[in-house]
């Protein structure tokens, strides 16, 4: 771990002064995400940990009070006492080191603790241990009937260019070649959400670092926690698993003015998983990939407003199914079910006949200031000279290769075609049909 500041605990991710005000309240937001309780633990650590500063602190100030007698009593001819003295302060020179030593030691392993564990969920978050316990808020659009049976799209898709083995032979599995007008199709799709995010949505389009530094991973939670879903180059920088991490990192160390609030980004990138924490889940096809591209939307925002932008960022995501006729349904993630930096998450899962199934799409969290505090991100209202930790948010708006696969799947033909939708036309350059081995 790298050294840490003495205030690293006044901003670790948990405030650790409520958990010294209601230990309590922590420990029940940690049971409802199935952790054990800590805070006794961790007020253990934390009072050990201020006992150790307060005995620097009073060794300091000893030190240098013996210092000052110690020209007094060679004034005043004392030399017993001045030697006295000067033993007294070697001895807490000496000492110091050990001390010190310990109190980043301490420091360390108590921040540590704190980073591993997950938010808080929200107070209207529903409980349960895992997807079961997920709430359907609404549905949108109506499954199509088909005149014959809609297959997935890993069996239909590579004649249209969808290709999975020229990538193997390269690169291995969770990879695709993607050639001609199916390229075309994705590279639209990545346009088409920008487009309908920064014209209609009013977020700001910025091109990101594809790699970041250990503290930007941590800042935006990858790290420690994520460590091995992540690609790490030959001198430590890692490839984004989303743009989140570029984007919400914009403004980390800063203390930002309260006019500026909220700003809005989105970015459309590759990301790069290893997905080393999904071992035989959707191995056929296009869901789960190593490399696949996706439009990230990034709010930071006052603490008051961040519940009002999480339902504003769902609608941006909407917006782009909607556009495309694609039929989804909308949940609200349980307290088991939500990723590690969230207190409330929105998923967006879409409808593919070939899998008569919902599958994730898109989703939103509001992460409050869970992020902001790893990243030390501040605000200053308006008239007060104090500063506020801002409110961070992030989603999906959306994952262009599942949204690819939904195209595909919703709008197979009999034939082995897929009709491209209406609102992607003006993206694609007069084709209209994906049309097997085209």
């Amino acid at each position: 771990m790298h050294a840490l500041p003495g205030d690293a605990i006044a901003r670790a991710m948990h405030d650790i002064r409520l958990i010294r005000d209601n230990p309590h309240a922590f420990d029940a937001g940690l049971a409802r995400r199935g952790l054990d309780p800590l805070s006794a633990e961790i007020l253990a650590a934390d009072a050990a940990l201020r006992a150790l500063q307060t005995d620097i602190q009073a060794a300091l100030a000893r030190r240098n009070e013996a210092s000052k007698l110690i020209g007094q009593a060679m004034a005043a001819g004392d030399k017993d006492k001045a030697e006295a003295l000067k033993a007294e302060v070697a001895d807490l020179k000496a000492a110091l080191p050990a001390k010190e030593e310990a109190e980043r030691a301490q420091l360390a392993a108590l921040h540590d603790r704190l980073a591993a564990l997950p938010n808080l969920p929200a107070d209207d978050v529903p409980d349960g241990e895992d997807e079961a316990g997920n709430v359907e808020i609404s549905r949108w659009g109506t499954p199509r009937s088909f005149d014959f049976a809609p297959q997935e799209h890993a069996d239909f898709a590579p004649a249209l260019g969808l290709d999975f083995e020229t990538a193997a032979k390269m690169s291995g599995a969770r990879f695709a070649f993607l050639k001609g007008p199916m390229a075309r199709l994705e590279r639209a799709l990545g346009q088409f959400m920008l487009d309908k995010q920064t014209i209609e949505a009013g977020y700001s389009e910025c091109a990101t670092p594809l790699l970041v530094r250990d503290e930007a991973a941590f800042g935006t939670t990858q790290l420690p926690k994520f460590r091995e879903d992540l690609f790490q180059t030959t001198d430590g920088l890692w490839l984004i698993s989303t743009s989140e991490m570029s984007l919400t990192n914009a403004v980390r160390e800063e203390i930002l003015p309260e006019a500026d609030l909220p700003i809005r980004m989105t970015a459309l990138t590759p990301c790069f998983r290893s997905e080393a924490g999904s071992a035989g889940r959707d191995t056929r096809g296009y869901i789960r990939q190593h490399q696949f591209w996706k439009v990230e939307l990034v709010s930071i925002t006052r603490p008051e407003d961040s519940d009002a932008e999480l339902e504003r960022k769902t609608r941006a995501a909407e917006t782009i199914l909607e556009a495309l006729e694609l039929p989804y349904r909308k949940m609200l993630l349980c307290a088991g079910d939500m990723g590690f930096a969230a207190r409330k998450t929105y998923d967006l899962e879409v409808w593919l006949p070939g899998q008569n199934a919902y599958r994730e799409i898109s989703s939103c969290s509001n992460c409050g200031d869970f992020q902001a505090r790893r990243m030390n991100t501040r605000f200053r209202r308006e008239g007060t000279k104090g500063n506020e930790f801002v409110h961070t948010l992030n989603g999906s708006g959306l994952a262009v290769g599942r949204t690819l696969v939904a195209i595909l799947e919703n709008y197979q033909q009999a034939d082995g075609s897929v009709d491209i939708p209406a609102a992607l036309l003006p993206y694609m350059g007069g084709i209209t049909k994906l049309t097997p081995n085209s």
